[in-house]
Order: C-alpha cells, then sequence, then structure tokens
C-alpha cells in the first residue's frame, strides 16, 4: 500500500470515529440524521489526500519561456544565484544574468516539481560566454577545450606519436595531463593546432655538464647558446677562470613545454671486456706499459626497459643478462726500470707563480678583440721559468710575437709552451726535468709588460692549461 493510500485509509478511520462518538452521545435522545456526519468525514478525507498529492507551487517563466515549477520562488533564486556565482569562477569576473523572470501560481502534483538541476542546466546554456565540452590541462594549466573529447584525444596521441615505436609499452607525459568534461570560457583556445604549438614549444630548463680537459667557461656557454652572464647566472660559485676537469657546471637546456616519456623494452648485445693480467718487464720504465695479448671481449644478451624522454635516454633499468660467449684473456706488460728524472710524470706543476693578467679565451687588446691561447703570469723580470713536467725540449729560441720562446715535448700528443722569456737556459733536444729551471722571465715578442706565456696544446689544439693545473 503507498504512503498516500495509507494516509488517507486513517483520516477515513478517524472520520468514522468522530462519527461515532457523536452517535455514542446522542444515544438514549432523539436520534437525529447521520448525513451530516458523513459530510465532514468525506471532506477531512478529501482534504487530506488532496494536500498529500498536490502542493501550491509556481510556474516558472523566463523570458516568456515556462521552465518548470517551484514549490517557492526562493529556489529558482537561488539556483540563478549559484548560476552566477559558478559562472563567475569559470570567467574570472563577476557575472550577472539578464533574464525576466515571472512566477505563476499553480496547484500541482509533488512529482510534477522540476529538479533545481534542470533549471541549472538551461541557465547555463543561455550563457554566450560559456560553453560546455571537454578541457585539457597540464599541471593545472589550461591548454584548450574541444565540445569532442577525440579532438584531444587525438591531439596526445600526435604528441607522442613520434617518440612511440614497436617496443614502447609505456607513454606517459613529464607533466600532469588531464582532460576534464566541464563548462569553460567560450573564447578558451580550441584550435587543435595552436594548443600543438604550446604543448611543443620550447622553455628554457637546466641540465648538468662535467668540465673535460680543455674546457673553458666562455666556450662553454657560445657553444650551448648562451652568453657569459647567462652562464655565470647558473652557476654562482663557480669561479670563471678557474675550471677544473671533473667540474660541474649547470647548462641552460631547451626542453618543450609538456615532454613525452616512453619505456620501450630493449634485447640487445653488449660486449663483455676482457679481464686483465699484468706481467713486469725490465726493459720498459714505470709507468709503462705494452698490450702483449689483447684478448677476445665476450658477448652477453642483454634485456632492458630504457626510459626516454622525447626520445632522449634517461633511465636503462636491465633486467636480464645471459653471457653468450665468455671473455679471453687480456695480458698487459708493465715496466719496472726506474724513471729517469727527466720522463713526464703526467702532471703539471705552475711554471712560474704570480698574478694572472690574462686568461685563456677570447680578450680584448691592442685596441680588438682576439684569441689568446694560454696563460699571461705576470712576474718581475728575471724570474726562473721551470719546466710544468719532464720531457724533451723541441723548440729554444726567437719565435715571432712570442718573442723567446721554449717548448716541450712530454709525449702522449701533449706540448708546453713558454714564451716572451728575456733568456733561454737549454737548447733544442735537451732533457729537462719536472721543476728545472729552463729560462728567465721577460717581455720579448708581442707583450707589453714583463710575464710568462704559458700555454698547452694537445695532439696540436691549444687547451685551457688552468684545467691541467693544481
Amino acid at each position: 500500500m503507498t504512503e498516500t493510500a495509507e494516509r488517507s485509509r486513517v483520516l477515513r478511520l478517524q472520520g468514522t470515529r468522530v462519527y461515532h462518538r457523536a452517535w455514542s452521545a446522542t444515544a438514549g435522545k432523539p436520534k437525529l440524521s447521520p448525513l451530516p456526519f458523513l459530510a465532514i468525514s468525506a471532506v477531512v478525507g478529501v482534504a487530506a489526500v488532496v494536500g498529500t498529492v498536490y502542493t501550491p507551487s509556481y510556474v516558472v517563466t523566463v523570458d516568456g519561456t515556462d521552465l518548470g515549477l517551484v514549490r517557492n520562488q526562493a529556489i529558482f533564486t537561488q539556483a540563478m544565484d549559484r548560476v552566477e556565482d559558478r559562472a563567475s569562477e569559470i570567467l574570472g569576473y563577476e557575472y550577472q544574468m539578464e533574464h525576466t523572470v515571472s512566477y505563476t501560481p499553480a496547484l500541482s502534483e509533488r512529482s510534477e516539481l522540476t529538479p533545481v538541476a534542470d533549471f541549472e542546466n538551461y541557465l547555463f546554456d543561455q550563457i554566450s560566454e560559456i560553453t560546455q565540452g571537454y578541457v585539457l590541462t597540464v599541471d593545472g594549466q589550461t591548454v584548450g577545450a574541444a565540445t569532442d573529447r577525440a579532438a584531444l584525444d587525438t591531439l596526445l596521441e600526435e604528441l607522442s606519436a613520434p617518440y612511440v615505436n614497436e617496443n614502447t609499452f609505456s607513454v606517459s607525459y613529464t607533466k600532469n595531463v588531464h582532460i576534464t568534461k566541464e563548462y569553460f570560457p567560450s573564447d578558451t583556445q580550441q584550435d587543435t593546432a595552436a594548443m600543438m604549438a604550446t604543448l611543443t614549444a620550447n622553455t628554457n630548463g637546466q641540465t648538468t655538464y662535467e668540465v673535460q680537459k680543455g674546457d673553458t667557461f666562455m666556450a662553454l656557454a657560445f657553444d650551448n647558446g648562451m652568453t657569459m652572464s647567462e652562464m655565470e647566472a647558473l652557476n654562482p660559485d663557480v669561479d670563471v677562470d678557474r675550471l677544473y676537469i671533473g667540474q660541474i657546471l649547470n647548462i641552460k637546456e631547451e626542453i618543450p613545454f609538456l615532454g613525452v616519456q616512453t619505456v620501450d623494452a630493449l634485447t640487445y648485445t653488449e660486449e663483455i671486456e676482457c679481464p686483465v693480467r699484468e706481467v713486469e718487464d725490465d726493459s720498459m720504465y714505470q709507468g709503462e706499459s705494452k698490450v702483449l695479448d689483447a684478448g677476445v671481449p665476450g658477448e652477453a644478451l642483454v634485456t632492458a626497459d630504457v626510459t626516454y624522454v622525447n626520445g632522449v635516454e634517461r633511465e636503462r633499468n636491465v633486467t636480464s643478462t645471459t653471457t653468450i660467449r665468455e671473455a679471453t684473456e687480456k695480458v698487459i706488460a708493465v715496466g719496472t726500470k726506474e724513471r729517469p728524472t727527466w720522463y713526464p710524470t703526467g702532471n703539471y706543476i705552475w711554471p712560474v707563480y704570480g698574478t694572472i693578467t690574462s686568461r685563456f679565451g677570447y680578450r680584448y687588446i691592442f685596441g680588438s678583440y682576439s684569441y689568446h691561447s694560454g696563460l699571461d703570469i705576470a712576474v718581475p723580470y728575471g724570474t726562473s721559468v721551470k719546466a710544468a713536467d719532464g720531457g724533451t725540449v723541441v723548440t729554444a729560441g726567437w719565435e715571432g710575437s712570442y718573442g723567446y720562446l721554449v717548448v716541450i715535448d712530454h709525449g702522449n700528443g701533449e706540448r708546453s709552451y713558454y714564451g716572451h722569456n728575456s733568456s733561454l737556459l737549454v737548447s733544442v733536444g735537451d732533457k729537462v726535468y719536472q721543476g728545472q729551471v729552463i729560462a728567465k722571465a721577460g717581455s720579448t715578442g708581442r707583450s707589453t709588460g714583463n710575464h710568462c706565456h704559458f700555454e698547452i696544446r694537445v695532439n696540436g689544439t691549444r687547451v685551457n692549461p688552468e684545467a691541467y693545473l693544481p
């Protein structure tokens, strides 16, 4: 039995009880007609049914269109307020609707009352400044929107397509990407080509670089498309004039607004290094070595999950390694004979100690910018100039702009230069040891004052001496 029917039954019983109480009260007295009592019971029952099924209401009319029924006007007014508040939040400014609203009294069934959500959806649809559809956001920033979600899904697929291949089993992004269905300002970007341009636009990022032999701060800046000031801003604690091998520098890197991260399952072969066995050889100097048997490297089958960001490898997780062929032994003879004093140590010392007046790289001198191939170290006239390492003198004499110059060959393609001397103390062919005085400082050649011009070349290429000095 329904709630309405039950309440009607109860009310009818109550009416009957009224009749019986009235009849009992007249017992033994002149009888009255029962019709008045039946009429009362009928009225009470009908009123109860009407009050349960029907309710006073209002027809809501907006701009001449009947939208539905509400129990009271405040329901629709509050719905309008909520829509205005939400529209203001979406648009970023206070928004007010301009509608003509009227209310007509009515008596309606309770089931005919209009859900509030229907009113709100209708009102939202009337706001031309707002559209309902799908919004693409990256880390909470709106990139664009579309009325069809498929357009945004296709956009992301096109973004990742260049980095996906038959080995790819995972595709994600370097930032949080979401597509949500919601209302958005109608002027939101809906051109997928423009959205793609936003997603792929480069932004300035930052990566690190390990200093190698011959590197200079200026050269690294230029090689990475930066000015010296930009490079210095990324490395505020670095002495730009004294880099050292292995030093970590921050380098500007251009990265896209949204990066695509993929993981590929790869299988490849990898070389297994030969185990090394050393045998002593008293015919060679200490520190010298010679390969007697190169051996044959082994081979292994490797499977790995490799993570890429925009096609650049970022991580490699080896999941299994199977040896296909074992490596054979590599035999190396190592010298045991005592080294002569002049033999190169492989390390350099400062040829003189003084103030560095010009460093390696570009400089402004004699009215123009020029490339300086070494260090200029200011010292008093006649200061002893020492060999930075042991080796053989290959040049000792006048060499144009260098003035009186000494060049020492240290083997392995390395040579050191000592220029602008006032006098020389060695000759071509001499064997000199590290720290031996080879010349006296001066200002010969193209020079503006007493100093030692110190230069290091590796296989004929000028490198920054400070990268080799302690």
